[in-house]
């Protein structure tokens, strides 16, 4: 790998490509357009009031959620970059309720893109950071006009998975299964800029993120968890912990991915139809795809995200992922209390 000085994302693709085979062109070329759009989407996040997407769209999605204006318009800027190029046979999002096909006037590809458009978008309002969370898939052999079925893939079928924040600086995290890499928007030059190669998450760590709000709801082993790190020096862990909690996933994975952490939005009583808060296509899968190319884990609290088989495009489960030790614990702690 050349200095990570001013290498950017199109020159690290092609050496993706041309060097060490890892991708293809059209992939290139997916990665690419995608990121343009991330581009597009910083620069409305940015403008805040000024551009008139602050507040609601008055208009709900497929999980019954609200939608703010931002939501809207990010979705219609990723799909407006994606559909024309060739390099895709469909495409789904949180923000819609049935898989996106590709207008008949253009060529289709091989690939099948997922993405929740604007995550933690409930923050927009409040200028804190959101992001962009997506995963690339391949359509399945034989299949030309690609319906919710042919998503339906688990996890370790992603050729390649990222997100972008946008905080004070607008990064791109991407995975092509070698390695996690993250690249900077250097915004005089509209480029992203390769910044951080072959991140790892430490295996230990003194931080979690989690919703305390909703304790009275958790599962016994849950409790027993959050139990054990709140009691710090003079509990079972002999450490004190420290919580961070952004209500944003992307922001509170890239601080995990950073500096290490664990992540949790565990399954909860509150909504018994529910398993769980984040998506699986389009949140879990993705994020752990990452965490676990830098050396981290992800887990439900009972198996392993990336070997879940889908069964519906929005599919609900819940999230443990981040440093492979904490993870561990805490998975353990839930298939105990599974077998008891």
């Amino acid at each position: 790998m050349p200095s990570t000085s001013r290498v950017s994302l199109t020159r690290f693709l092609i050496e993706e490509q041309r060097d060490k085979g890892h991708i293809n062109g059209d992939l290139r070329l997916l990665i690419e357009v995608v990121a343009r759009a991330c581009k597009r989407i910083s620069i409305a996040v940015g403008k805040g009031a000024l551009g008139g997407v602050l507040g609601s769209a008055g208009t709900e999605n497929v999980q019954g959620e609200t939608q703010k204006k931002l939501d809207v318009v990010s979705n219609e800027i990723l799909l407006e970059a994606n559909e024309w190029g060739g390099h895709l046979a469909a495409l789904a999002s949180e923000e819609m309720d049935d898989p996106h096909p590709i207008p008949h006037r253009y060529p289709k590809g091989e690939y099948l893109l997922v993405f929740d458009p604007l995550d933690g978008s409930s923050n927009i309002d409040v200028n804190i950071s959101v992001g962009t969370i997506f995963s690339v898939l391949r359509c399945p052999d034989g299949v030309s006009e690609p319906d919710e079925k042919a998503f339906l893939q688990p996890g370790t079928q992603q050729v390649a998975a990222g997100y972008a924040v946008y905080g004070s600086s607008t990064v791109l995290v991407l995975t092509l299964g070698d390695g996690v890499h993250t690249f900077t928007l250097d915004r005089e030059q509209g480029s992203f800029i390769l910044t951080g190669s072959n991140l790892q998450i430490p295996a230990d760590t003194g931080e979690f993120a989690i919703n305390m709000s909703n304790i009275r709801h958790w599962e016994p082993p849950m409790r027993r968890y959050i139990d054990e790190l709140l009691a710090g020096k003079t509990g079972p862990r002999g450490r004190d912990f420290n919580m961070r909690w952004v209500a944003s996933m992307v922001a509170d994975v890239h601080r995990i991915l950073t500096r290490g952490g664990i992540f949790i939005y565990p399954r909860d009583l509150k909504d018994p139809s529910k398993p769980g808060k984040l998506r699986l296509m389009y949140e879990a899968n993705p994020m752990a795809m990452i965490v676990e190319q830098a050396g981290g884990a992800a887990t439900t609290g009972r198996e392993r995200i990336l070997d879940i088989r889908p069964d519906k495009l929005h599919q609900r489960v819940p999230v443990f992922l981040g440093s492979r030790n904490e993870v561990k614990q805490v998975t353990a702690y839930h298939r105990e209390a599974d077998t008891a």
